[in-house]
């Protein structure tokens, strides 16, 4: 009984920590555009390129989290 509840535990935490991880995959996208925005002069392009790709970083921590919930 306990071992099966240390799991359902550690399931609860990676599933918890799934938004941070989102939010953190999309800022970190944005920063790194902005960043280069600032290098290369192109104002608003590379943060919105940028973004689209912590946008789909962030989409696909939630898909592996979803094919990981499956498993169990």
């Amino acid at each position: 009984m306990k071992k099966d509840r240390g799991s359902t535990f550690r399931e609860l935490g990676y599933f918890a920590s799934l938004g941070m991880s989102v939010a953190l995959s999309i800022f970190i996208g944005l920063g790194i555009g902005l960043w280069l925005d600032k290098k290369f002069g192109t104002d608003p392009i590379l943060m919105f390129v940028g973004l689209a790709f912590g946008i789909a970083a962030g989409f696909s921590n939630i898909i592996r989290a979803g094919k990981k919930g499956k498993k169990f």
